[in-house]
C-alpha cells in the first residue's frame, strides 16, 4: 500500500452529506485502504460537537444548526472558508490524536508564514491564533482508530456569523481572516497551498 494520502474534492457542499460520506469511509476502511485528505467548502451552518453546550448558540437566526460527533463546542462553516478532512489510519502511522492535532495546527501556522502571518496554536483552546483572532478552528472524531472530521480556515468570508456564537464555547472569542489581514489570496490559491502544508506535516517521515 502507498503511503501517499490522496486528495478528493468535494466543491462546496451541505455539510451533512460530507459528514455521512466520512463516517461510513471510516466505518468501511480496512488496513490496506489508502489515508485521504477531503477538500470543500460549506454553505453557511453552525456545528455543535458532540459534548457541545446549546448555549453557545447565542443568536442562531435562519441558519442550521446541525449537532455532530466531533470533538469541541460550536464553531460556523461557511463560503470563503477551506475546510480540510484528513481521514488517517492513526494506528498504521503510529500516530495518537494529540499529535495529529498538532500536526495540523502546524500546517497552519507554516502556510501562514508562508503569507507573512505570523500565527499560534493556544493551549486551552485548539486552533490557531493571529494577534490573539482564531483564523483556524479545528475537531476531531477518531473511531476504529481512524480520524475524521477536522480544519477549517478563514479564507475571505463573512464573519459576521462568528458574532452569534460562542467560538468553540469562548464567550468575546475574536475571529479573523486572511483577508481581513490584508492578504490578497483567492479560495482557490489557498486551498492548494493548504494541502500541500497538510499533506507535508502527515506524510511519514
Amino acid at each position: 500500500m502507498s503511503d501517499a494520502i490522496a486528495i478528493r474534492d468535494w466543491g462546496r457542499c451541505d455539510y451533512a452529506r460530507v459528514w455521512a460520506a466520512m463516517k461510513a469511509f471510516t466505518d468501511e476502511r480496512d488496513a490496506d485502504t489508502a489515508d485521504e485528505l477531503w477538500r470543500v467548502e460549506h454553505p453557511a451552518v453552525f456545528t455543535l460537537g458532540q459534548a457541545g453546550r446549546a448555549e453557545h448558540v447565542l443568536d442562531r437566526g435562519d441558519t442550521p444548526l446541525v449537532q455532530t460527533d466531533r470533538g469541541g463546542q460550536v464553531t460556523y462553516h461557511g463560503p470563503g472558508q477551506i475546510v480540510l478532512y484528513p481521514l488517517i489510519d492513526l494506528r498504521r502511522q503510529r500516530m495518537g490524536a494529540r499529535e495529529l492535532v498538532t500536526r495540523l495546527e502546524q500546517s497552519v501556522v507554516d502556510w501562514l508564514a508562508r503569507q507573512g502571518i505570523d500565527s499560534a496554536p493556544r493551549a486551552d483552546a485548539p486552533g490557531v491564533y493571529v494577534d490573539g483572532a482564531k483564523i483556524a478552528a479545528l475537531g476531531l472524531r477518531i473511531r476504529r482508530g481512524c480520524s475524521y472530521h477536522g480544519l477549517a480556515v478563514n479564507i475571505a468570508m463573512d464573519l459576521a456569523p462568528f458574532n452569534r456564537i460562542n467560538p468553540c464555547g469562548h464567550a468575546g472569542m475574536a475571529v479573523t481572516d486572511l483577508a481581513t489581514l490584508g492578504v490578497d489570496c483567492t479560495v482557490a490559491q489557498a486551498r492548494e497551498g493548504l494541502t500541500r502544508a497538510v499533506v507535508a506535516r502527515l506524510s511519514p517521515v
